[in-house]
Formats: C-alpha cells, structure tokens, sequence
C-alpha cells in the first residue's frame, strides 16, 4: 500500500465564492429555470474526470468496481465506478465513501487510505458525470447523487453482508452523506461528516455577498440542517478550524441541529482538504468514543 501522504490539493473554491451572484444574475438575465439549474449544478459539482498527483499516488492498488442499477426517473441503466479499499481484517466495519465537488473518486484517495488506516474497508464511488461513471455524458444533480449514493449503499451491503456499515461525507459528500443517512438509518452503525455544511443557501450567505437574496433561486438545496434531526445513529462532525471553503460554523450549526449520540471534533489548523490529515488522531480518539471501534489500526 502506498504510503499515507499528509498534503492535500488545494482546488480553488471560487465557484463556490461566486455561486450567490451567479445565481442572482442568471436568475435575472436568463429567466430560464432549465438554464438556471443546469448551471448551478455545473458550479456546485464542478464534475471532472480528474485527480491531483497524490491522489493518483494514494489510488494505486485499490480495486475498481461496477456498480450497476436502473435509474428512478426513466428506468435507464447505470454503471457507476468505485474503487475499494479493503482493511486486512475480513471481518472489519466497511465504510461508503461520499467524495465533494471538483475531483473524481481518486482524488479522495489518501482520505480513504486514513480511513483503511483506522480500521475500515472503504468503497469510494463517483457519482453519475464524474470520472469512469459518465463524465461529459451527463450532468450531476443533488437527486441523481442521492440515488447513486444508495445504490453503493446497497450493492455493499450485498457484497458484505453482516459487517457493520457506516457512511461517510466529506464537503458537498457530507450532505449527501446526511440524506443517505435518513434513508438507511436501520442498516447504519453511524455517520462521519467533514467539512460539510447546513445547506447551500447558507453557505452562500456565509460570503461577503451573503446579503445577496439568492435562496429563492437555488435548486440544488443540499439541506442536510433539515434531515439530520431525524437521525436516530451516532452521528461525529469534523470540521477545521481554519477551513476558509466551508467556514466552520457551519458545521458547528449542522451538529447543533443533530440528535444525541453526537460528537463535535475541531481539528486546529485543519482546512477544508486537510483535516482528515491533520486530524487523524482526534479521529482515532473519536470513533473509539462514539463507536466504540478500539484504537486498533486495521
């Protein structure tokens, strides 16, 4: 396995910088609701088939999967790709990797290989528009990423029947994450959430044209401050402290608004695309706490 890189990409987050304006600007110059969404799902997936050297680095000898299923709307085939990382115990929990905008599955890598690191067989797949699962043949949408994320859902809990299965989410993927979480939560030993949000209205509104009244116009909602209340499994938030992407008192917000067992972990220093790194111990420390997983690494 190649060994743990501890420095993450730094993607620009303009797009989402300038998501409220471009909005409030298509909204008045367009007027077309089918234009509108389809460029906002542009701006807040920003697909690719894509991945930066370290995540190619941390990919290599991960196991690529299919998984295959019909679509809700029109009953269309779907093919999504995912890579697996198996933990050497044959027994251990297995963990459903949900990846945010920008990169394909590959650039979460070395957040999977933490995750491996911690004891967890790891399944990160991409959703429909990214990477082997369609880019440039179809646009992501919030509906599509939620139907894809269950579907992976599913084809683990086939696959591996009898484990322990939690869910994962990391930035746009934690509100993914949030949503699969309501829809499973019978089936779910609990839910990871990292630099995530409430909803993208409010991250909008967390900038300095926050004033703008851009919330009527969004159609990609995300919400995750409205679902994750009805959470019945333990649910941990990591946000760092020095993430200028999602601010973190937003994912303070989104733990504030979910039931007990809950843990709260703030990584000092962490930005958006490294706390997973620089936080690895306060991860170790807390699933130990409030999943009762040990210490033990794989």
């Amino acid at each position: 396995m190649p060994p743990t890189r501890r420095t993450e990409p730094r993607p620009s987050p303009l797009p989402w910088r300038r998501l409220g304006a471009a909005v409030l600007a298509s909204g008045l110059l367009l007027g077309g609701c089918t234009t509108l969404d389809e460029k906002q799902r542009e701006w807040i997936f920003q697909p690719s088939d894509r991945s930066w050297a370290g995540g190619l680095a941390a990919a290599q000898g991960m196991d690529e999967v299919w998984i295959e299923f019909k679509a809700r709307e029109d009953g269309s085939p779907v093919r999504l790709h995912g890579l697996w990382a198996p933990a050497d115990k044959p027994d251990a929990p297995v963990l459903l990797y949900l990846h945010g905008a920008r990169w394909d599955v590959r650039g979460s890598a070395n957040r999977m290989r933490r995750m491996q690191e911690l004891g967890f067989s790891v399944l990160g797949v991409d959703y429909r528009g990214f990477g082997k699962s369609g880019y440039g043949q179809t646009l992501p949408s919030e509906a599509m990423a939620y139907e894809d994320a269950r579907a992976a859902w599913d084809w683990l809990g086939r696959q591996y029947p009898g484990r322990p299965r939690y869910i994962f989410g990391h930035s746009l993927g934690g509100a993914i994450a949030v949503q699969l979480a309501t829809e499973v939560q019978e089936q779910s030993a609990g839910l990871i959430v990292e630099g995530s949000f409430t909803s993208i209205s409010e991250v909008a509104g967390s900038y300095r044209w926050g004033w703008l009244p851009v919330g009527p116009l969004i159609t990609q909602r995300f919400d995750s401050a409205s679902r994750i209340g009805r959470l019945r499994t333990p649910v941990l938030i990591v946000h760092g402290s020095a993430d200028a992407v999602i601010k973190p008192e937003l994912g303070r917000a989104l733990f504030e608004r979910a039931p007990e067992p809950k843990r709260f972990v703030l990584v000092e220093g962490g930005s958006h695309h490294n706390t997973n790194a620089v936080g690895q111990g306060q991860y170790r420390a807390a699933l130990a706490e409030l999943f009762g997983l040990g210490t033990a690494t794989r």
